[in-house]
């Protein structure tokens, strides 16, 4: 038996502005949809496939739609920080969930992906029913991100001189077919943007959680006790960076996720 599960090939979709998005579909076609939208410099098959995420929620009878978000996997990649922005990366879902003639469907985002299912569920509230959004702090997390010195390191190799540049560059550099000039931008583009309020939550059922050694993890319960059908789950002996891993999330996700009975 292969340690990583078989992945099926990606299909695009084309956004309004000319990028293609990769899609991955498992599970019952007929089944309620739940999309899938990765964290910062991971991509859909490696946050949500290899991790169990996919098998899990076919297991229990969804239809699952995993994306690659711009910059990202499968994806184009723009090197543009005009190209990256929150409503921009909204409209990418928006097209997706258009493109799959999706009228409705279930949310689950991490990081990044929270991020982006926080506004869409104040965009699209009508097409975002629930949704499980996880390690996601109120404000803007990569203010202090060095682009000068990400760019630096892409020019000259010389390591950034800030830790939490250098982890971030470090992180996204170390995965394969990661495009460090598109994450770069993306970073930059998406700075004074848009960014999770708890004084305008979403109104939809839902659930936030954050690993119990992450650093967010107070800011996260915060966001979750703003919204006012939020709830809130501390994913035990996880951080930032493990936590879509944990079968204690995935397990909660799905009973959050569940039709009532």
């Amino acid at each position: 038996m292969p340690l990583v599960p078989d992945s099926p090939d990606p299909r695009f979709v084309l956004t309004r502005d000319n990028i293609r998005i990769a899609t991955y579909e498992f599970g019952d076609p007929s089944g309620q949809p739940v999309v899938l939208v990765h964290g910062f410099a991971s991509a859909g098959l490696l946050n949500w496939h290899h991790s169990g995420w996919t098998r899990v929620l076919s297991r229990a009878g969804f239809r699952v739609i995993a994306i690659d978000q711009r910059g990202h996997g499968a994806s184009s990649k723009p090197h543009t920080p005009e190209a990256y922005t929150m409503p921009l990366l909204v409209d990418d879902l928006l097209d997706v969930l258009d493109t799959f003639l999706l009228d409705e469907t279930l949310f689950v985002g991490y990081s990044l992906g929270a991020r982006v299912g926080w506004q869409a569920c104040l965009d699209l509230p009508h097409r975002i029913t629930r949704a499980v959004l996880g390690g996601i702090p109120d404000g803007d997390p990569l203010t202090r991100f060095r682009v000068d010195q990400a760019r630096e390191f892409l020019e000259t190799g010389n390591v950034p001189t800030d830790k939490l540049t250098a982890a971030y560059v470090k992180m996204a550099s170390g995965i394969r077919g990661n495009d460090l000039a598109a994450l770069i931008s993306l970073v930059e583009g998406m700075r004074g943007g848009a960014q999770p309020d708890p004084a305008n939550p979403p109104q939809q059922p839902v659930l936030f959680a954050t690993g119990t050694e992450d650093a967010i993890l107070e800011k996260s319960r915060a966001l979750a006790s703003a919204a006012p059908r939020g709830t809130f789950y501390e994913i035990p002996g996880r951080n930032h960076f493990n936590a879509p891993t944990s079968k204690d999330l995935r397990a909660a996700a799905l009973e959050f996720l569940q039709p009532a009975h």
